[in-house]
């Protein structure tokens, strides 16, 4: 690829200009990635570390590089460029054999000899250095010796000049390993003559870089326009923002062996992301949600404002309008406010059932039980060295599993904003990581909370009180619910940006009118009529019995449809559940409800 200019990475600038003073390096953090290296001018190629730091140390003038690790033992590695072979004279003048070298265990590693060569600089890289202890917090008698030799020499090690520069060097030792605490600390803090050296994950401008060259391999490359190839290496560089180097690689891979349109490179991050072969959300029937809103306007009442708002989230995850949702961002994320019992967490029920034909496929969390400060490890998991960190969390677990999925969060102000804190990632970067370090990307889900906020309010004397009252119209109830949500995240929890990432999408339910509630009631008593047919009881309501249950159940609407559910279980669903069991009743008979309300209930037999 000709990239425009090219300046090496942080980590590999910094081991060159330590490189003439330290004797020992250790490089931790992203270690088992490809990196970028320049095979020519304005050329790049994507190498493994040990092979980058080979090739470099060759470049700078030395003459051997070894590598040792505890499987395949010490070996000399050779440089890229064939003119220039590996030295043959070197384990020999290490004391060991090519035999002796391919099973050479940690106490038998001739550090002292190697430290000491003279002639032309030599480098010994000592790979997966963080594997070399059994229990790092109680080493062995030979592994201590080992990190001991290796501390004194670190000392001892004399630099010489080299090269038409004169520039000194060392016969150096570099460390890898995953972790800086990896290695005992008696090792390497404060010691003046060894350079710990982080490596960073690749940025936006390394992968920008390597992308072309990457996407090249693809079949339908050669035939691909210009444009068409810059517009895909561009979409390539978005979507796998926290991805590696060789997460880049294996997407390539992957897109060829699925012929996976350079055009299309997307659908292969995704794929490599979330493990599925089709966007699902491309394979919903159109017709079923056009066709949605009397469906959800029967189950969720009165609410029909909210029905078309989230229907239009709905449509813009099918469609993909607005957005080209640049890296892992959720499908649609929604605030559903309002007084309790008025349809919030029976329209994302309903939703789910629009999307996957069964009520029950969302994945919801009640956000009372996430109050406590280190709740969100339930979520996440344990972090490393926690009994169970090893079992992942409910929330990423569950994401994992089931990636295409609709996510309740339920009364969302009750969780601790620790927590809240782990949303604003997910709304911002559709990403976590787990405690065991595994990364949940939440780019095909469709994200609910429910919250009643905003319905009650703190006054002045710190009581707390109605903020909205039933017989307000709903734009003013919208407007005090909004203005108080806001207050909430921006004063009491200082997380504007938290509200900020939900942006429009705060929809606030309206209370449960009169007109309403009868609706509710009637579809209620329909409902519990037909449960019990299924069940061989017919029963059949009269109308004055009908009118004096509707009349006590529409008396206090303010718990909205749960009231009315409540009223009726306990002037209706009570005492039928004790008249079957105390008169003996036997399925095939058919009764008549006669009486209902506070003078009890009142039954006949028919016929």
């Amino acid at each position: 690829m000709q990239a425009p200019s090219f300046e090496k990475p942080r980590w590999l600038r910094d081991f060159l200009r330590f490189l003439p003073l330290k004797s020992q390096f250790v490089l931790t953090g992203n270690v088992r990635d490809l990196q970028a290296y320049e095979v020519a001018p304005q050329t790049l190629t994507p190498l493994g570390l040990v092979e980058t730091l080979t090739e470099t140390l060759y470049d700078e003038g030395f003459e051997s590089v070894l590598r040792w690790n505890s499987v395949q033992g010490l070996q000399v590695l050779p440089p890229m460029k064939a003119e220039k072979p590996a030295n043959p004279a070197l384990l020999k003048q290490l004391g060991v054999t090519e035999e002796q070298a391919s099973r050479l265990g940690l106490e038998a590693l001739p550090l002292e000899r190697f430290v000491g060569l003279t002639g032309e600089p030599a480098a010994l890289v000592l790979d997966f250095a963080s594997r070399l202890t059994v229990q790092s917090g109680a080493m062995s008698a030979p592994e201590h010796d080992f990190f001991t030799r290796a501390l004194v020499l670190s000392y001892q090690a004399k630099s010489r000049p080299h090269g038409s520069a004169r520039k000194p060097f060392f016969n150096t030792v570099i460390w890898i390993a995953e972790k800086e605490g990896d290695l005992p600390d008696w090792l390497t803090i404060g010691n003046p003559r060894m350079r710990m050296i982080p490596i960073a994950k690749p940025d936006a401008a390394i992968r920008g870089m390597l992308s072309a060259s990457m996407l090249r391999s693809l079949p339908d490359c050669r035939e691909a326009a210009p444009e068409v190839l810059e517009k895909a290496a561009d979409v390539f560089v978005d979507s796998t923002d926290g991805l590696l180097l060789a997460d880049m690689r294996a997407i390539v891979q992957l897109a060829t062996m699925e012929q996976v349109p350079v055009a299309k490179i997307a659908d292969a991050v995704r794929r490599y992301k979330v493990g599925v072969t089709e966007d699902p959300w491309q394979r919903i029937d159109r017709r079923k949600i056009q066709g949605a809103e009397p469906f959800i306007q029967a189950r969720v009442k009165g609410q029909a404002h909210a029905v078309t708002h989230i229907l239009d989230i709905v449509k813009r995850a099918i469609t993909g309008v607005g957005g080209g949702r640049r890296g892992n961002r959720p499908r649609g994320a929604v605030f559903l406010a309002g007084p309790t019992g008025v349809g919030k967490t029976e329209l994302a029920k309903t939703v789910t059932n629009l999307l996957f034909g069964d009520d029950s496929a969302y994945i919801r969390f009640d956000m009372s039980e996430f109050s406590a400060e280190h709740s969100d490890q339930r979520l996440l998991g344990a972090p490393p060295g926690y009994v169970g960190y090893d079992m992942g969390g409910e929330l990423t677990n569950a994401v994992r599993e089931k990636p295409f999925s609709v996510i309740l969060f339920d009364e969302v102000e009750k969780a601790h904003p620790r927590i809240l804190d782990k949303f604003l990632q997910i709304l911002d970067d559709g990403v976590l990581t787990s405690g065991r370090g595994d990364r949940v990307y939440f780019s095909e889900a469709l994200i609910i909370f429910t919250s009643n906020l905003g319905i009650y309010r703190t006054n002045e004397h710190g009581a707390r009180e109605l903020n909205v009252m039933p017989s307000e119209p709903l734009a003013q109830i919208q407007q005090k619910v909004i203005h108080e949500i806001q207050r909430y995240f921006k004063e009491t929890l200082n997380r504007p940006e938290l509200l900020n990432r939900i942006g429009e999408n705060v929809v606030v339910f309206d209370f449960i009118r009169e007109e309403t509630a009868v609706d509710i009631f009637e579809q209620m008593i329909t409902s519990i009529l037909a449960d019990l047919e299924g069940q061989g009881f017919s029963f059949c309501m009269e109308t004055n019995a009908r009118d004096a249950l509707r009349s006590i159940c529409l008396e206090d609407l303010s718990n909205g449809g749960r009231g009315i559910r409540n009223q009726l279980e306990t002037h209706l669903l009570n005492p039928l559940a004790r008249a079957v069991f105390d008169r003996g009743m036997i399925p095939g008979q058919t009764w008549h409800i006669t009486g209902a309300g506070h003078e009890g209930l009142s039954l006949r037999q028919a016929g």
